[in-house]
């Protein structure tokens, strides 16, 4: 597939303990949905072929012969499907030995065995009892099915993925298998599992999955076994998990009766990013290793169209579901403990703070607030001043003399105009023309008043700009763009909405949480030229850039995992299909990169401020790119 991912499944079959031929049916039934499906690499339970629940049955050598038997009918009825599939079956070799394993085929052929290497034996499994551990095998091959295939532990290069295999127990240990695999190259690891049900097991099954994969930057794949194993002392669900760095891409429905492929696709490309940029990964998988791995070169599977099943959070700064809450209130005391340490570090006796009646103030003019409460200060030691200037509409006014007066806080009101218009005389610029000369004019006298004001209460200017605004340089230099701390700036545009609301419904009484609901209602502008007839907002920021959900999809996909412009196109277009067309989407992007790039000098002297997630801009160590860097190779790549 395209843009680095991979299409993989966890298959669950029904089966018949011990009886190999039905068992065999149902994985070659599997397979042939997952090669229709497009899938690359698909992965069944363990010992799926005789099933697991066999117990002193795996001692019978009829039991062993039909396994075998049953492989060789598999590979010859699929030999002509392109999809790798993982099955697991008991095989026995030399010195009375029987292991556990994965067998690795594709196209009729076996390319690997991979034996299981932590056998349990506690409870109601006692595995130790019929098989050996892979630690205890020194062949490096075994025959199967008249065929000679490597044997041990072995990763799988099949081209645009590499991938290693580990079963049920294994990701249980203390040092897993998959780690190791992982540090030698292993973008995605398979898990072939008989993981039975307790109270409580399932979650802490789902918690170390998404920790390994996390941990091993790695796609982590976990079939486990299902309807047809014995229940004669546990029960099994049929677990089928699919992992991406952490993230839960796909999942089983549990306790199913009928046969499920679960099917999604891994973004390898991501993986690797992230270890690249990930020094401690590098550190670690620079060690030696006692093991190393034994590497298979596998065939290509046939190119497929990027046809993904899997869907992508329109919103990616923005916290879903019940975690919303909780996420907003992490963020907002994140920005309260900064500004917090630089208030008492500097000794500042006042904020001052200018007050727009938009959005971005706001949530600024709360985090000075509640940051004066936590200090057990007076909130009349921050200064709020609104400063109406040409463009000033009367909703965005009495929104902000509302706020500072519902909040508590000491409100000033500072005209801008006749500065401005003296200004422009005293510069030669025609007040009729409302050009860049015009808007940045009104920004800059804002900040000199701000600054001149906090030097007169011995305070600190607190920024308003945010992360959006800051990434396509949609800041005056050294206007707005400047200040002595800003917090808001990692906080992107569409998050910015989501926290005042979020104040406004938790934290807030009746009358200041009515104004705080209307800046969230009130259109984004800078409110820099004049106001039509009728007194409404004729500047809209997002007729000028672009609308903010589509910028902040486009930064975090940019600055997060790094991916190309065509990549984030074809993401952007899927995501936002019933919002945007494709044009007006690349008209968008095309936009971003070019203000990314022309803009970092305004980054490269960005005021301190607080980190609050995963992407910020800081040019002391978040994001470091010169400013007269080309955007040449990424225009040319979203063209093409």
């Amino acid at each position: 597939m395209k843009f680095g991912f991979v299409k993989v499944a966890a298959a669950i079959p029904q089966v018949k303990v011990a009886d190999c031929k039905y068992n065999v049916a149902a994985v070659e039934r599997n397979l042939l949905l997952a090669g229709q499906a497009g899938v690359q690499i698909v992965v069944f339970p363990e010992l799926c072929i005789t099933g697991y629940t066999c117990g002193d049955l795996f001692a019978q050598q009829l039991l062993l012969d039909e396994a075998e038997q049953a492989l060789m009918m598999l590979l010859h009825n699929t030999r002509g499907c392109d999809t790798i599939a993982i099955v697991g079956m008991p095989l026995a070799i030399g010195g009375g030995r029987l292991l556990n394993t994965a067998v690795v085929i594709q196209r009729g052929k076996v390319l690997g065995v991979v034996p299981k290497t932590y056998l349990p034996n506690y409870k109601e499994f006692y595995e130790q009892r019929w098989f050996t551990s892979t630690s205890h095998v020194s062949e490096g091959s075994v025959h199967l099915c008249g065929q000679t295939a490597p044997l041990g532990n072995l990763l799988f290069d099949a081209g645009n993925v590499t991938f290693g295999i580990e079963i049920c127990e294994d990701v249980w240990a203390p040092v897993p298998p998959s780690s190791m695999l992982a540090m030698q190259g292993a973008d995605i690891i398979f898990n072939l599992s008989a993981d039975n049900e307790g109270i409580g097991k399932h979650a802490y099954l789902c918690s170390l999955l998404s920790q390994q994969s996390a941990r091993n930057i790695a796609g982590y794949v976990f079939s486990s076994c299902g309807f047809g194993e014995s229940t004669t002392d546990v029960v099994f669900a049929g677990n089928g998990l699919i992992y991406e760095n952490g993230t839960l891409l796909a999942r089983s429905n549990r306790f199913s009766l009928d046969e499920q492929l679960v099917v999604s696709e891994i973004d390898v490309e991501r993986l690797r990013t992230e270890r690249r940029i990930n020094t401690t990964f590098a550190a670690c998988a620079a060690e030696v290793f006692d093991r190393p791995a034994t590497h298979i070169t596998v065939s290509r599977t046939n190119e497929t169209p990027c046809e993904l099943t899997r869907t992508f959070d329109a919103h990616p700064f923005v916290p879903q579901g019940a975690t919303l809450d909780e996420r907003c209130e992490e963020i907002f005391s994140i920005q309260i403990a900064g500004l917090a340490q630089r208030l008492a570090h500097t000794h500042a006796r006042s904020a001052v703070i200018g007050i727009s009646g938009g959005l971005d103030s706001t949530l600024a003019l709360l985090v000075c607030v509640k940051t004066f409460d936590k200090l057990g200060w007076n909130r009349s030691g921050i200064i709020g001043i609104t400063m109406p200037g040409f463009g000033t509409t009367d909703r965005t006014y009495t929104n902000a003399l509302n706020l500072m007066r519902q909040l508590g806080i000491t409100l000033r009101e500072i005209s801008i105009k006749e500065a401005c218009v003296q200004h422009f005389k005293d510069i030669q610029h025609d007040a009729d023309v409302h050009d860049v000369v015009y808007e940045n004019a009104q920004a800059r006298e804002r900040t000199q008043i701000l600054m001149d004001v906090a030097n007169q209460t011995g305070g600190l200017v607190i920024g308003t700009g945010d992360l959006s605004e800051l990434a396509l340089g949609w800041a005056t230099y050294n206007g707005d763009h400047m200040s002595m701390y800003g917090v808001n700036v990692s906080i992107p545009k569409t998050l910015v909405k989501h926290l005042v609301k979020w104040v406004a419904l938790h934290h807030a009484d009746s009358e200041s949480c009515a104004t705080l609901l209307d800046i969230v209602d009130t259109p984004i502008s800078p409110e820099l030229i004049p106001a039509d007839d009728a007194g409404n907002i004729t500047q809209r920021t997002e007729d000028l850039v672009g609308p903010y959900e589509l910028h902040d999809f486009f930064l975090y996909y940019f600055l997060r995992y790094g991916f190309r412009p065509d990549k984030i196109l074809f993401l952007a277009v899927r995501t936002f299909a019933d919002a945007y067309d494709a044009e007006t989407i690349k008209k968008w992007l095309r936009t971003f990169f070019r203000r990314f790039f022309s803009q970092q000098f305004k980054r490269s002297c960005l005021p301190d401020g607080p980190k609050v997630g995963s992407v910020s801009i800081s040019p002391r160590g978040d994001w470091r790119m010169p400013s007269d860097a080309s955007v040449s190779a990424w225009l040319e790549n979203l063209e093409t």
